[in-house]
């Protein structure tokens, strides 16, 4: 096993016990935790250079933090432009999962990203649909980048 599939089975574990925590609390209470989500980017970050140090990919976390920086900029110009909309934690994760879909690739980050609006503007139309949910009704968007980061991994 190298060095890179190693670190890629490690994330992915973490990824998915984290993210399976973040859907429910979201889901629940419409909040990302700090105290989860900061030590997530923290610990991911690490694992990235680690990894970079072990396999000699620099440019593997060039691009992760690249996409953390970028996915997480545009999450905070979404949540600057309507303080209703998309929360603090939504952008934090955002940079969680942007350096996450970019250490696959910027196709993979561009997938990820596009899936969770796809799938969340699906979920709330179904809501809508059913009349369970108004165009005013709070959704919470966590899980669907989750989903949707997931999404993109399992097509990478």
């Amino acid at each position: 096993m190298t060095p890179h599939s190693v670190a890629v089975l490690i994330v992915h574990l973490a990824l998915a016990a984290v993210g399976a925590r973040l859907i429910a609390i979201d889901a629940r209470t419409h909040r990302l935790p700090n105290r989860i989500v900061l030590p997530t980017l923290g610990v991911l970050i690490l694992l990235v250079v680690v990894e970079a140090l072990a396999t000699g990919d620099v440019g593997r976390l060039t691009r992760s933090l690249l996409g953390a920086l970028a996915l997480g900029a545009f999450f905070a110009v979404l949540r600057l432009a309507s303080r209703r909309g998309m929360g603090g934690g939504d952008v934090k994760l955002a940079a969680v999962i942007g350096l996450v879909l970019a250490w696959h690739g910027w196709q993979i980050l561009l997938l990820g990203a596009a899936a969770a609006f796809l799938l969340g503007a699906l979920h709330a139309l179904v809501l809508m649909v059913l009349r369970r949910a108004t165009r005013h009704t709070r959704i919470a968007f966590g899980p669907w980048m989750i989903f949707g980061a997931a999404l993109a991994i399992g097509l990478a």
